[in-house]
């Protein structure tokens, strides 16, 4: 990286932290949400694109992932007063019941606990190509769904977990985002991150070369669960409260949203992504609900938003086929470029 490169990054980040000092004392409690929601959606879109993305796996078990980091992190960082309040028709077993651990150390075991599942589902699933894939690893994340529905004394079962303490705020949001940020492209700018877009590209080429493609594939499938339960770890103590109904197939999906409309195979893509598709989603609420222009009052339509935020999002990618940043990623001297080319072709229109 170019030293001039270096100082406007370190600039951009200083700005960037000033306006998170100013969002974090002005902003109210809506508002910080949504940004709180944005840097976890960038962990998540991250995570999926790693597997989806660079590696070129279709996995659709994204929810099942950020279920267990949830739970886990939910269940270690829950006060054993508040555990008996939820657990009131069968009590949660033992170990669990006087055991309370900070956040940090908390959502770690989430995370490691989620990639060695993820590892344990990738070992088998990840034989299987395409579409076959897909289902299996659906499939695991509705079965991780279903134990956590009858695992009543360890998850309390479908009434979930209530009063989790609200510990996420856009320290830890932002921060994991900013680590998840480094850490991808570390990765993918190493030898593991080659070999993982060379199974993308061919998988006979790959394995010709030498590369083991069960043990790279399960390599990134286990650091995509990994990061995925400390998205769902750190969604679970800004919520406050979780159910088995929170991680259905609709998560996944929002998810898949965000790395294909970003760019399936960008990290830059899926960090805009994430912010475009959170708050265009609040953004567009008011659709939801009656419009006085006036002289006419228009009803309010429930779903409206969606259909609205749906066609936005299929003129997008009818226009960018690829995504918004399609592989590329972001560029100071490409940025510069594009500001001088619009600059010199205004100079040439007056």
């Amino acid at each position: 990286m170019k030293r001039k490169d270096i100082y406007l990054t370190v600039v951009s980040l200083l700005v960037f932290t000033v306006f998170l000092i100013y969002a974090h004392f002005r902003f109210d409690a809506y508002k910080l949400r949504i940004l709180n929601l944005c840097a976890i959606y960038t962990v998540l879109g991250l995570s999926m694109n790693l597997i989806n993305g660079f590696t070129g796996l279709f996995s659709l078990g994204h929810a099942g992932f950020m279920a267990i980091g949830a739970y886990t992190t939910a269940l270690l960082t829950l006060p054993v007063a508040t555990k008996a309040q939820n657990f009131f028709l069968k009590p949660i077993i033992e170990p669990l019941s006087n055991i309370v651990l900070p956040f940090f150390p908390s959502l770690l075991i989430g995370g490691l606990l989620t990639a060695f599942i993820g590892f344990l589902i990738g070992a088998p699933a990840l034989r299987l190509k395409g579409d076959y894939l897909a289902i299996a690893t659906l499939g695991f994340a509705e079965i991780i769904r279903i134990v956590i529905i009858n695992a009543q004394r360890v998850t309390n079962g479908a009434l979930g977990l209530k009063g989790i303490p609200a510990t996420t705020n856009l320290w830890w949001s932002f921060g994991v985002a900013i680590f998840t940020i480094i850490f991808m492209l570390l990765l993918i700018n190493s030898s593991y991150g080659r070999a993982f877009k060379a199974i993308r590209e061919d998988e006979i080429a790959a394995e010709s070369m030498g590369i083991s493609l069960f043990r790279h594939k399960v390599l990134s499938f286990t650091i995509g669960s990994f990061f995925a339960g400390i998205g769902g770890g750190l969604l679970g103590n800004l919520l406050g409260t979780i159910d088995p109904a929170l991680f259905k197939f609709t998560l996944t999906f929002n998810i898949l949203l965000i790395i294909v409309l970003g760019g399936i195979g960008s990290i830059t893509g899926t960090v805009i992504s994430a912010f475009i598709v959170t708050i265009a989603g609040e953004v567009l609420r008011f659709l939801d609900q009656s419009i006085n222009l006036g002289f006419v009052v228009i009803p309010g339509i429930t779903g409206m938003r969606m259909v609205v935020f749906s066609l936005m999002l299929m003129l997008v990618v009818l226009f960018y086929s690829h995504g918004l940043m399609g592989t590329n990623e972001f560029n100071w001297d490409r940025m510069f470029d594009k500001l001088s080319a619009k600059k010199l072709l205004a100079k040439r229109r007056d």
